[in-house]
């Protein structure tokens, strides 16, 4: 029953979302219905509808459990997108530069060079805040415009082909990319990009939840977030822990990187995120901080992501940013918890300690 009531908010969030933005496609004049129709009945379709929502949820629960992670711990790591982007050139710089090895060897180097690089981004901050006790949301702040300004100076200098214009790196080694799903599953085209990062996804998943929950350090991290003079009085490190928590948070983050360069574009692209770092925020809130929920709620803004591309072309008047509309007010209610606390205590749906 617990397990239930901690769905049940997020479940309200986002129906009362698809309500207020049902009233806002009236008003601007189209049909409701066709609309979501539109925008949930396209991400279902098979094969490129499930495929392609899947793809674009990879991302998101990369970062959704980076942010998770980070607020078990007491922190609030607004700078995935800035570590995302950190660990995706340090994936294709190894898959360049190493680009003799094996699959074997290249494809876990790259994979750690991206996680490695993004908990190194990370733990600056965390440093930062465990020796100085500067915030850490400016400092991630900072570090994501100077990890993107960084990135596009290598990129742009030392990376780029002689003559593209386009700003990416050179290609990495064909023996670093990731196989698509379509190989090992029937009827999924492997033009769809939907790779093995997906499977590395569910993996991730399921590590963060053992180690939250069924590990000394996930409960001294917890501990450390739920209240910090009490395991600080119960001998745990609150600096370690900081710098711990920023370092996994980071390293999750830095996955994304797997999925965009040894499983999609095989190369470094400036630019490539789509605010996936900020949208992970949303992700972790819905998703109550716990890496089922995280699961769950980066599938729904997936669905939001494919279908917002078929809104805007077959709607009158809605246009694709329907899609950051829904999740802001998803955010909102989410944040607005307390207002639904009393009408479901009258109902008998909340008890009265706790949910």
């Amino acid at each position: 029953m617990t397990r239930l009531r901690e769905l049940l908010f997020p479940l309200i969030a986002v129906l009362c979302a698809f309500a207020v933005g049902a009233l806002v496609v009236l008003f601007i004049g189209d049909s409701p219905i066709e609309t979501y129709r539109l925008l949930l009945g396209s991400a279902f379709s098979w094969p490129d509808g499930i495929g392609y929502t899947l793809f674009f949820a990879t991302p998101l629960i990369f970062t959704g459990l980076a942010v998770a992670v980070a607020l078990r711990g007491g922190l609030l790591n607004i700078g995935a997108e800035g570590q995302l982007y950190i660990a995706a050139f340090a994936t294709a710089w190894v898959g360049i530069t190493l680009s003799n090895l094996p699959s074997a060897l290249l494809i876990p180097l790259c994979c750690l060079a991206g996680i490695a690089a993004g908990a190194a981004w990370a733990a600056i901050p965390g440093i930062l805040k465990a020796r100085f006790g500067s915030h850490e949301v400016i400092n991630t702040i900072m570090l994501n415009f100077i990890a993107v300004a960084l990135l596009s100076y290598f990129t742009q200098y030392h990376y780029k082909v002689p003559g593209d214009p386009i700003m990416q790196t050179a290609p990495t080694s064909p023996s670093s990319n990731l196989a698509h799903l379509g190989k090992f599953i029937p009827g999924l085209p492997a033009r769809i990009p939907l790779n093995l990062a997906f499977i590395l996804a569910i993996v991730a998943c399921i590590l963060v939840y053992i180690f939250l929950w069924k590990t000394k350090w996930g409960y001294e991290m917890r501990a450390t977030g739920a209240n910090p003079s009490a395991a600080e009085y119960g001998g745990i490190s609150i600096r370690k822990q900081i710098i711990l928590a920023m370092a996994i948070s980071g390293g999750l983050a830095g996955m994304v990187g797997i999925n965009e360069v040894l499983g999609y574009r095989h190369r470094y692209y400036d630019g490539f995120s789509a605010n996936y770092g900020f949208v992970g925020i949303a992700v972790a809130l819905l998703g109550r901080n716990h890496p089922v929920g995280v699961f769950l709620a980066a599938i729904l803004f997936a669905i939001l992501l494919r279908g917002g591309i078929f809104v805007d072309a077959f709607t009158m008047h809605v246009s694709k940013d329907i899609v950051d509309m829904l999740q802001g007010i998803v955010i909102v209610f989410v944040a607005a918890e307390a207002i639904f606390r009393g009408p479901l205590k009258q109902f008998g749906l909340l008890k009265k300690a706790k949910v």
